[in-house]
């Protein structure tokens, strides 16, 4: 039975607020760090852990009251000039502020939480008396620990890396992929703590070009996430935006009226020149507001990005000093709208570009002093929207990434051969990054070295119909550029067709158009291809890709860019572009089929996934298996020989279910 029985709304109440306070007081921790002597910093934190500690009481949450009372205790020693902030008390308050985290998630259950770690209590103690705190014991478990999942993994203090594994299952929610599970655990005193990650759903109010140690502006919330973590698919919604949308969807009310009482006019034989022109205006008008009424909706998927960008801070710190280096986490653009499906997805890759410029981006602080560079390393986190594109950048001041090296490595892992090292540019040569396997790391440690990370950033991206990009500049610094569409609810589509059937592919793996002439056509290693600025690139005939005879030689060629991969996509001719509004098939999707849209002329067309098409071709670009059945000539006119054959007519049985 639940120990907060009637008392669910307050319960939930009190974790929606109590997870905005301290994500808030933990970035603010940070910029205390940096600011060790801002007053300000130190009443909010003070407050933030005062009002938590309110809440807790007024649930009887004796345990939480205790772990809030003595860490408000030392806020208050140090606001007060008893105390002074350094790492080592920073480290104990972390550690205090992961134990109230923990606590939240067993509160999250509907259960009263277990005690504190005694050496988190025992830490907190000894701090604030002057001592030294105890060195790290071994972790406790608690009582509690099969139904409850511990939020936080601790970072040993001594110069030893943290645990990369467990830290990103930490902030993404998900297992630890290389270990298996185990037992809940709170953190030792004396370790440094990263939190894990939360659903905030809270616009954010931010402030552009805000340093970790500058003076912080508001944060969003956090939400709950159950034991299980499962997405939060709820969202919140400025009262403004839904106002709009009740307004625009009244006057679409009335002008439906207005367009039935003149159908029943032109139905009762009106059909002089001043009712016609009534009907036009009323028409016009309804495509004016359904599309602002369009927009509206779009827009209440529309999430500040600083709601994702809140808890890098903490997280850049613990990783810098685990390895003993100073960084600065500088965030631009925290009030960048972005669709908010995709702001869960986007963490994961951004986590780990962080890591891979505090790891490997920037050097230490004898080498920086060295090259005459400032001790302190800069990591810039920013966000922008450039048209209908969000654009989101990692940027560091380290030592940049050298071509040559890249492709020595490539070689040398066997990833890639010498003659294809030998033919790649600066810009292919930087993307060797991202290949499964590929490591600068000489040994494998707690943080890197297994090739990985790079490997997860291109393929959360390419989920999202984004694409990234690298700019580096040895002795500068090496920048990744995120660019993501504005929203995955609308896909700007390119139209081909194979004779007169017409496919999607998506407008953002498009580079160009271009005619193919059969004399520019050469054979080479038994493929056909095609010289284009310079460039050779593979022809990738679309009947081939999908399994269908080809009936006419193709005119047209489609420069697509997938990752590393450029090649012509050859097909018959091409419609014009489309906005796609995307139909999932869920019950049953053909092999290469992202998804299905409608045309204006109510056609229905099949938006093609190129990556699991060329995925499912063999080495010379034939197919393993017919993917998409071709539709039977025009002879076949019975119903079910058009239901069988053709899978875009609207009657088969993949587009019925």
């Amino acid at each position: 039975m639940s120990d907060f029985a009637g008392m669910e709304d307050l319960l939930q109440d009190f974790l929606t607020e109590a997870q905005d306070l301290l994500s808030d007081v933990d970035n603010k921790l940070v910029d205390l760090e940096r600011s060790p002597n801002d007053r300000g910093l130190l009443n909010d934190i003070f407050r933030g852990f005062h009002t938590i500690k309110g809440g807790a009481g007024f649930l009887n949450a004796a345990e939480l009251v205790t772990l809030c009372h003595l860490t408000e205790s030392l806020f208050d020693k140090l606001r007060n000039g008893e105390l002074a902030v350094t790492p080592e008390i920073m480290d104990v308050i972390l550690a205090a502020t992961a134990g109230v985290r923990d606590m939240f998630n067993q509160l999250s259950q509907s259960v009263l939480p277990d005690p504190a770690d005694p050496n988190i209590i025992a830490s907190l103690k000894a701090v604030q008396s002057g001592e030294k705190a105890p060195p790290a014991a071994p972790p406790v478990v608690p009582a509690s620990s099969e139904k409850t999942q511990s939020t936080a993994v601790t970072v040993a203090e001594q110069g030893k890396a943290p645990n990369w594994d467990e830290l990103h299952a930490a902030v993404s929610g998900a297992p630890s992929p290389a270990s298996a599970p185990q037992p809940e655990t709170h953190p030792a005193a004396g370790t440094s703590v990263v939190p894990a990650a939360h659903d905030s759903n809270a616009v954010v109010a931010s402030t552009p070009n805000r340093r970790a140690g500058d003076a912080p502006g508001a944060n969003g919330p956090s939400g709950r996430r159950t034991d299980d973590r499962q997405r939060d698919t709820s969202i919140r919604v400025d009262t403004a935006r839904l106002d709009q949308v009740l307004n625009l969807s009244g006057e679409i009310g009335l002008t439906k009226n207005r367009l039935n009482a003149l159908r029943s006019d032109i139905l009762n034989g009106r059909n002089d020149t001043e009712t016609l022109h009534a009907l036009d205006v009323a028409v016009s008008q309804l495509d004016l507001l359904v599309s602002d009424l369009q927009n509206a909706v779009m827009k209440t998927r529309m999430q500040p990005i600083g709601r994702l960008f809140q808890k890098y801070p903490r997280i850049a710190r613990d990783l810098a000093r685990g390895l003993g280096k100073d960084v600065e986490l500088v965030l631009v653009g925290e009030e960048t709208e972005i669709d908010k499906t995709m702001i869960e997805d986007l963490s994961d890759p951004i986590i780990h570009l962080i890591r891979n410029a505090v790891d490997h981006g920037v050097e230490s602080a004898e080498e920086r002093r060295i090259a005459g560079k400032s001790e302190k390393a800069d990591v810039r986190l920013e966000a922008r929207q450039e048209g209908d594109h969000i654009l989101i950048l990692v940027a560091d001041d380290g030592h940049g990434m050298n071509a040559e090296k890249l492709r020595a490595k490539a070689v040398e892992k066997g990833l890639i051969s010498d003659e294809e090292a030998n033919t790649m540019d600066e810009r292919q040569s930087f993307n060797l990054v991202f290949l499964p396997g590929f490591s600068l790391a000489p040994k494998v440690s707690d943080v890197s070295g297994r090739g990985v990370g790079m490997d997860v950033v291109r393929t959360n991206i390419q989920k999202l119909n984004g694409t990234i990009d690298i700019h580096s500049v040895p002795g500068k610094g090496t920048t990744f550029i995120i660019s993501l569409p504005l929203t995955l609810a609308i896909l700007p589509v390119l139209l081909v067709k194979l004779g007169d059937q017409p496919f999607a592919v998506p407008l953002a793996m498009v580079r160009e158009i271009l005619p193919i002439d059969p004399d520019e056509v050469k054979e080479v290693a038994g493929r056909a291809t095609m010289v284009v600025r310079g460039e050779v690139l593979p022809i990738m005939p679309l009947n081939k890709l999908l399994g269908w005879e080809q009936e006419n030689t193709p005119e047209y060629g489609v420069l697509m860019q997938m990752a590393e991969l450029s090649y012509i996509l050859a097909i018959d001719t091409f419609a014009g572009r489309e906005d796609a509004v995307i139909k999932s098939l869920d019950d049953f999707r053909p092999k290469g089929v992202a998804g299905v849209t409608t045309l204006s002329n109510g056609q229905i067309v099949l938006i093609l996934d190129m990556k699991e098409l060329l995925g499912a071709t063999g080495d010379r670009g034939v197919p393993r298996s017919t993917l998409i059945k071709a539709p039977e000539k025009k002879k076949a006119q019975s119903k079910s020989e058009v239901s069988e054959g053709c899978p875009n007519c609207g009657k088969s049985e993949a587009i019925q279910a």
